[in-house]
């Protein structure tokens, strides 16, 4: 593919990338909107926790590629809630979106009154804009970690479980042993489907230990 003169260097090479990326190429020839759907088809190919939940969250879920996994994999009777600031398209008739602030107590209820029960699973694919800079990105994919954590602690049965990405940086350790407390297991994962240049590593902590509901 020719690139235009039109584009910045860092856009040249974001391109570039693009075009070479299998699971880019594998995600147009298979229907799912985001690469990322590979990350949660190997997490879960690994822990196998989407078959049996009934009530699962997904927040930050645009453009839906994890939601599409989660509709496929779960069974036929479950209620998936999609939450994210920005509206995408209709996926599953198992998939109800929210949109909005997934920290927000309405929005919550909506969500809980939805579901008509605690949460079986709560993922989190969420990451902010990065910056370039390493540190000040670790930092605030942390803060929503821990606000998506928050979140499930106020949603997620007992026995649940919880996936969210982070970028490593050192505070992830503190935020892991918090998990390892509140969780039967808690464990770091990286897909291959993830760059290998990446810093960004999952963390999947089942059977949660909270306050009995």
């Amino acid at each position: 593919m020719k690139l235009s003169g039109k584009f910045s260097e860092s856009s040249r090479r974001w391109l570039d990338r693009q075009n070479r990326d299998p699971y880019v190429k594998k995600a147009i020839n298979e229907g799912y909107r985001s690469r990322a759907a590979y990350k949660l088809i190997e997490i879960d190919d690994k822990f196998h926790l989407i078959r049996n939940a009934k009530t699962i969250v997904d927040i930050g879920a645009a453009p839906g590629g994890w939601s599409q996994v989660l509709a496929e994999r779960s069974t036929s009777n479950a209620k998936i809630a999609a939450v994210d600031l920005l509206k995408f398209n209709p996926i599953d008739d198992k998939v109800r979106q929210f949109f909005g602030d997934f920290e927000n107590e309405n929005l919550q209820k909506e969500i809980m009154g939805y579901l008509d029960d605690y949460a079986d699973l709560v993922v989190s694919d969420m990451a902010p804009a990065t910056l370039g800079h390493r540190q000040s990105d670790h930092l605030r994919i942390m803060g929503l970690v821990e606000n998506a954590y928050f979140f499930a602690q106020q949603v997620l049965k007992n026995g649940g479980a919880f996936i969210a990405k982070i970028f490593q940086g050192g505070e992830e350790k503190k935020f892991f042993n918090t998990l390892k407390k509140e969780f039967q297991i808690a464990k770091f994962f990286k897909p291959k489907a993830s760059r290998t240049e990446s810093v960004e590593i999952y963390v999947v902590a089942i059977g949660y230990k909270g306050e009995s509901n």
